[in-house]
């Protein structure tokens, strides 16, 4: 079956999450991708565990499928040199080598549009290409800090936090694909190739949206609102009789059907909640009696009502009440796949639901330099070429 992407090559010098990710999803819409590695497995989430099932990391596991892994010596010239044979007949060639890494190869875009004037170059870093911290390393933890997203997450009580996963490596690595994708369109016009600057420092910023706005607009620094909303009331996590559930109310009609639901009609013309700027105003008072309210029954029970009239809630789930949600299954958002070396493998599905040209999950996470000795026969390399590169430690 043809994938959206299917012809398109991809060359990828990524590792850890931002780049392995967004070159997983070019492969999962039909992209033939190639995983450059040094001699080893130089990805660091290899190694980054527990658990691990056999020698595989579930980390690495979960960024890498639908590619083949190749090893190369880069600090070597016959390295550098089948690195240039797979740019030549790359149309995308991604890496997330520290600024400057590239040129002291003689592997800068420069160069790379001399081997391959339509190739597209996406770099990924921490701050970008330029600036006073285009050396820094960027650490999706770090990025989360210096963005402004950590002052923003969290309460009073627990002070700064970080989002429960690598939020600002996952974004990057999307970002990354909006970049490509409109490259190669471009390309498909103009037949050139060209240069992507992507930064995590900038990827997370610009994901700041309404929060960052709001400082903009108004110079008032937010503080750590916890789960609540700096726009909109109610819009938090509400106790019930047996637990926790959330509300996110987003427009007056849908307060008025709440206020209904909780014995609180008056609320609903009352001068002080009728408009979202109001109950903003009011917030601690509002939420105070919604919470009072909410207290008197289950949470299936509120669920079942909330959801017949119409008014936007849910549970707080952990990961096996998510993996279990039929909902997820229906959708087919877990995977299973088979492995040469540890067996059936479970794997997030992709949220990409394509009519035509439908994602295809076709390779597993591959072992390093598994497919080495395939690609660089593809290459013309002779057995005997391969060999020598085998005793010299170059593959």
């Amino acid at each position: 079956m043809m994938g959206a992407l299917t012809g398109i090559k991809v060359l990828d010098l990524t590792r850890v999450l931002a780049g392995p990710y967004s070159t997983m999803i070019l492969g999962d819409l039909g992209a033939e991708v190639i995983k450059v590695e040094a001699p080893g497995g130089s990805d660091d989430t290899r190694y980054w565990g527990p658990p691990f099932k056999g020698t595989e990391s579930a980390y690495y596991l979960c960024a890498n499928r639908n590619k083949r892994a190749i090893t190369l010596n880069l600090k070597t010239e016959e390295g550098r040199a089948v690195l240039k044979k797979l740019i030549e007949r790359s149309d995308v060639v991604i890496e997330n080598f520290k600024s400057g890494t590239m040129e002291r190869w003689g592997l800068g875009y420069d160069e790379l549009k001399t081997l391959n004037p339509k190739v597209i170059h996406c770099s990924i870093t921490g701050f970008g290409q330029n600036g006073p911290y285009q050396n820094l390393p960027g650490y999706d933890f770090i990025i989360q800090a210096m963005s402004g997203l950590m002052s923003i997450t969290g309460s009073e009580q627990s002070g700064p936090m970080k989002v429960g996963v690598a939020i600002s490596d996952i974004i990057t690595g999307l970002y990354a694909n909006i970049g490509i994708l409109a490259a190669l369109q471009e390309r498909a016009q103009s037949g050139e190739g060209q240069s992507i600057d992507i930064s995590l420092f900038d990827s997370q910023i610009s994901t700041l949206a309404n929060v960052a706005s709001n400082y903009l607009i108004s110079g008032h620094i937010p503080g750590l609102l916890g789960n609540q909303h700096p726009n909109i009331v109610p819009y938090q996590p509400f106790p019930t009789m047996d637990g926790e559930m959330v509300i996110a109310v987003g427009n007056d009609s849908q307060f008025k059907r709440l206020c209904s639901l909780l014995g609180l009609e008056h609320f609903a013309d009352d001068e002080k909640f009728a408009t979202n700027a109001k109950r903003l105003e009011n917030r601690e008072q509002l939420v105070e009696q919604i919470a009072a309210q909410m207290e008197t029954k289950n949470s299936q029970q509120w669920l079942k009502l909330l959801n017949e009239n119409g008014i936007p809630a849910g549970p707080i789930q952990n990961m096996e009440q998510v993996f279990n949600d039929p909902q997820v299954k229906e959708r087919n958002m877990v995977i299973e796949m088979e492995h040469p070396t540890i067996g059936s493998i479970p794997l997030v599905g992709s949220p990409l639901k394509l009519s035509r040209t439908p994602v295809e999950i076709r390779s597993h996470p591959p072992i390093a330099g598994e497919h080495t000795e395939d690609v660089l026969l593809e290459l013309g390399y002779s057995i005997e070429m391969i060999e020598n590169f085998k005793q010299n430690q170059m593959i």
